[in-house]
């Protein structure tokens, strides 16, 4: 039987709703708003700066444009990039020579698939690809063979059978062998060396490379001492200062099954927020649908949740931004267990809409929302005790 396929991706409507709120936000006559897109990491990105000299902040978002385009060259999943060579040389069993950048996004990433279980895994793009996402077009898309799912989740793809060191001139490295590739880009210097002991690894970043962007647009922004700042990757927002002398930043959060906000929140100075939708990317088929963020443990799109938000508060390492991209995936795999996940990274705002439509939200973050169209019913909860460890 053919399957009937309607592909979507949910970028347009959000966005508007947020320059809506910009808008609304600097309608005081003080320092200029500024604000340009550009289409980087598969979504649309928006940059929004204010300061009293209006070249000045064009400057500034030149010089952050410049730098999300470096890292979407850089680190792009399946165009040809250092990425893309370094995982051509783990499907071949070859050692790569990588820079010192994508050793340390790597290695942290590699504790985060270690805090979260599993259930966040860079390391499973075999699996993305199998269902088409790796594609800007996926309007073709339908469910792939389950035997060739199974088969691919059972050779258990994870990052963590990756050994990263760093590079020296000991002729017995592997990295000194014959067969080792450089998987650098162009003008970068190799610092270490990857070896896999899984040649079923496939790296996607697409769920850690916002967030990290994030915090690279950030730093730029401080470096230049912009007044304030609102830096939206695809729904991935990050604030800096706020728009004027009385109200913070406002941020709309997308309905999941709608095409207007759920609810709209202030988002005040050095806090991110992430959302993890199965309304993003994602296609229709025989009346199922099918989305981009694949469970390890069944190598399927996750079924138990249409989205999930949340806030994090302002880190001293600057990483907010990437928490926020990072952390909202295994919340939102994991279902009604998101509770234990929420305790083990410190999330204490966070908003749940289950598959059915019901809405939990934890009181720190109910606080602060304001609701379009309120909920028939909304559950309320204490946020989860924080445990030691990757908090915020």
């Amino acid at each position: 039987m053919s399957a009937r396929r309607t592909a979507f991706r949910r970028i347009v409507t959000p966005l508007v709703w947020l320059s809506l709120l910009f808008a609304l936000a600097a309608c005081s006559r003080e320092p200029t708003l500024v604000r340009e897109e550009q289409f980087v990491f598969g979504t649309r990105v928006e940059l929004t700066v204010v300061d009293a000299d209006a070249e000045h902040a064009h400057s500034v978002l030149a010089e952050i444009s410049r730098e999300l385009a470096r890292l979407h060259r850089t680190y792009h999943a399946w165009e040809p990039s250092a990425l893309t060579r370094l995982n051509a040389a783990i499907a071949a069993g070859h050692p790569a020579r990588v820079s010192a950048e994508l050793a340390a996004i790597l290695r942290d990433a590699q504790q985060f698939v270690r805090a979260s279980d599993g259930l966040f895994d860079p390391g499973i793009g075999a699996l993305v690809a199998l269902w088409g996402f790796h594609r800007s077009d996926f309007s073709a898309n339908q469910p792939p063979d389950p035997a060739a799912v199974a088969a691919l989740r059972d050779r258990h793809p994870s990052l963590a059978a990756l050994t990263i060191t760093p590079l020296t001139p000991d002729p017995a490295s592997p990295c000194a062998q014959p067969d080792a590739v450089d998987a650098i880009a162009t003008n970068e210097t190799p610092a270490a060396c990857v070896t896999s002991s899984n040649p079923a690894v496939a790296i996607d970043l697409g769920g850690y490379l916002k967030g990290y962007a994030l915090d690279r647009a950030a730093e730029i922004v401080r470096r230049h001492a912009i007044a304030a700042a609102l830096i939206n990757i695809g729904g991935n927002i990050l604030a800096l200062g706020q728009p004027n002398a009385t109200r913070p930043w406002r941020i709309a959060l997308q309905h999941p099954r709608r095409a207007e906000p759920l609810a709209v929140l202030p988002l005040y100075d050095g806090e991110a927020i992430g959302t993890s939708g199965d309304y993003q990317r994602y296609f229709l088929a025989d009346g199922h649908r099918y989305h981009h963020l694949i469970d390890p443990r069944t190598g399927w799109p996750a079924t138990e949740n249409q989205a999930f938000t949340v806030v994090i508060l302002p880190q001293p390492d600057h990483r907010t931004g990437l928490r926020s991209d990072v952390v909202s995936k295994p919340l939102f795999l994991a279902g009604a267990d998101w509770p234990r996940y929420a305790a083990r990274f410190g999330v204490t705002r966070a908003l749940r809409v289950a598959a059915d439509g019901t809405i939990t939200v934890t009181a720190p973050l109910q606080q602060r929302l304001r609701w379009i169209d309120p909920p028939d019913a909304i559950t309320v909860v204490d946020p989860p005790e924080p445990q030691k460890g990757l908090s915020d």
